[in-house]
């Protein structure tokens, strides 16, 4: 096996309602390195479901500052570092990546300097790296390359789609965006496009339960994209497989992968996949298995 991605949260938005799926986080392994997109809340227990050891963590990506998507940035690195990470985490996300981890490890200040007196851990602030980036090059590093793209996510100006290539594979996420035709050449030839999707029907129940339901409506349908939508890029862009994640709604009990299927197929014939926590999908010689 090349690698694997396995998505472990697989919820548009921050709420979270009983027996329902967690807030946007994947798991990318790839070139031998442990990459997670994104830490939404769920994120450290899903990695720990998938059998992954905290203390190999290695590299974290976030896409964007909704919380959604970094709550649980701090957490995460926090238990990893309480279950035995000695070694380096590179961060990378947009600016302002680097003010909320600070802000995190001064309100952890008692905790990290009690564990380092009490246990003998090393420094969690010397084991964590965070890097800021904006549109182009992320990283080049022992033959992994990440390259960033800035998406329409409006009123979010800093929110980055993310390629990763290794050898002949390479996977990208379309982070939260709305329709936005220069990510299908950004995702040419991927072996999986990992792109959000929402159900026009499913939004209308969703706003109608919502206390500020008209602005959360008006803001949906400007910053994020359509099932169909997401076929199209997938298509325009010839990928390997696409994969709908950050579903909106992902809790609706009207709504099945029938649904998202038949939504999908208006634009893309190609390999799908419905995002749910914990799909894993293998990595072989570039494209999905």
């Amino acid at each position: 096996m090349t690698g694997r991605l396995v998505i472990l949260g697989s919820k548009g938005g921050p709420a979270l309602r009983p027996g329902g799926p967690s807030p946007s986080s994947s798991l990318l392994e790839l070139g031998g390195r442990l990459i997670v997109v994104d830490c939404g809340l769920g994120v450290t227990r899903g990695l720990t479901d998938a059998g992954v050891d905290l203390k190999r963590l290695d590299l974290v990506f976030v896409t964007h500052l909704h919380s959604d998507h970094v709550l649980e940035l701090g957490p995460l690195l926090h238990t990893a570092w309480t279950a035995g990470l000695a070694t380096q985490v590179r961060v990378c996300g947009p600016p302002g990546t680097n003010h909320l981890w600070t802000c995190f490890l001064q309100s952890m200040e008692f905790d990290i300097e009690i564990r380092i007196a009490d246990e003998g851990r090393p420094d969690i602030r010397d084991l964590v790296v965070v890097e800021e980036f904006a549109e182009g090059p992320v990283l080049d590093d022992g033959g992994l390359t990440v390259t960033a793209l800035r998406v329409d996510h409006p009123p979010v100006t800093d929110c980055f789609a993310l390629r990763f290539e290794h050898a002949a594979t390479s996977v990208v996420f379309s982070a939260d965006t709305a329709f936005f035709p220069p990510l299908a050449d950004f995702a040419r030839g991927a072996a999986i496009l990992v792109h959000e999707a929402m159900l026009l029907e499913g939004v209308e129940r969703l706003v109608a339960r919502t206390g500020n339901g008209a602005r959360l409506r008006e803001h949906l349908l400007a910053s994020h994209s359509f099932a169909a939508e997401a076929g199209r890029i997938a298509a325009a862009a010839e990928v390997g497989m696409l994969v709908l994640n950050h579903l909106i709604p992902a809790d609706d009990p009207a709504i099945g992968d029938a649904d998202w299927i038949a939504a999908v197929r208006e634009t893309w014939g190609g390999d799908l996949a419905i995002g749910h926590d914990g799909l894993q999908l293998e990595l072989n010689g570039g494209e999905p298995a």
